[in-house]
């Protein structure tokens, strides 16, 4: 499992409006009267949940009312295992648009957390989507690209003015260590532990110390010495390791410029995102003969389960190259 399908609202999905099946929209009138607004306030303050994920859950549950709304049910409680059911197939087959599985899924898992809320707050006496299975979710390697793929991206950020000294620290340090983006742009000069060694915040806010390699090091002490003064004289003082052009803490969007840009030049045709280094990272580990383990704690997963879809791909390149250079292999 890769990190964007460990949380269903991480990879974004399809674009969906909360509309009613008969094409009348419901986003603009109250869904407390179920109890769908206890639950959200019970995400935003129990929970902590993100704005914009709490935006998702409501899109996707303003789905869910219109769905109910259309077949004349008016309570939570009455909902059966079979108008959910039917709810999945209306998802997949006769919404327009029809939904991608991952964003059915996605649908489901807020459809399922709002009923137990409700079951556990004693509002309904049954959970009908507890036995609800979700779809089946086709397995997605991890996109990672060759070395010298890497290496090219990464020398088409050469230069000396500051912003290119900046784009090579930063996309030197996504390489070097794995690191998410938002783990990269949420840095602070302090979290440079010492020359070797990098502390990251994943999710959770969970620590971990990330070694980086020789290349990056240079490039973040050229960063620190020669461009990081400057862009900081053009703004208020901030302990943000990577600045913008006005001189605040980098922006996400800053950041997925740096890299689109840097493949352009690099006339890399393929997709390239800060996830891609992050895959490149893991892959080129693990076909480097590092332990799993160990790059399950690189990447700063709870599960090793979640690193280990990294293996499928360095079996997958293994077989490749046995079937293309084994004489009796075909």
């Amino acid at each position: 499992m890769t990190d964007e399908q460990a949380d269903p609202r991480a990879a974004g999905g399809d674009e969906i409006d909360a509309r009613e099946p008969d094409g009348h929209g419901v986003a603009d009138r109250s869904i407390g009267d179920r109890g769908v607004g206890d639950y959200l306030r019970h995400l935003a303050v129990e929970r902590g949940l993100s704005k914009n994920t709490l935006a998702s859950y409501t899109r996707d549950l303003a789905i869910y009312v219109g769905f109910l709304d259309a077949r004349g049910i008016a309570a939570l409680g009455a909902v059966t295992e079979s108008d959910l059911a039917d709810f999945l197939r209306f998802l997949s087959t006769e919404r327009e648009p029809a939904l991608a599985t991952s964003s059915v899924a996605r649908v489901l898992s807020a459809v399922r957390g709002l009923h137990r809320f409700l079951l556990e707050d004693g509002r309904i006496g049954h959970d009908a989507a507890r036995a609800v299975a979700p779809p089946k979710l086709p397995m997605r390697l991890p996109k990672a690209i060759p070395v010298a793929t890497v290496e090219a991206l990464l020398a088409a950020t050469d230069g000396d003015d500051p912003g290119r000294l900046r784009d090579k620290a930063l996309l030197e340090l996504l390489y070097a260590t794995g690191a998410r983006v938002s783990e990269a742009i949420g840095l602070n000069v302090d979290d440079l532990v010492d020359d070797e060694v990098v502390r990251l915040f994943g999710k959770g806010g969970k620590q971990r110390i990330v070694p980086v390699g020789r290349y990056a090091r240079t490039a973040l002490e050229a960063y620190l010495v020669r461009a990081r003064p400057m862009l900081s004289a053009r703004g208020r003082a901030t302990p943000a390791l990577f600045l913008g052009a006005r001189g605040g803490r980098l922006s996400r969007q800053a950041a997925w410029e740096a890299i689109t840009q840097a493949a352009d030049r690099a006339g890399i045709e393929s997709s390239v995102s800060p996830h891609t280094l992050r895959h490149s990272f893991a892959t080129h580990l693990l076909e480097g003969g590092a332990d799993v383990r160990v790059v399950q704690e690189l990447l700063g997963h709870s599960s090793v389960a979640t690193t280990q879809i990294y293996t499928l791909v360095t079996a997958d390149t293994l077989r490749e190259m046995y079937t293309h250079s084994h004489p009796r292999a075909r």
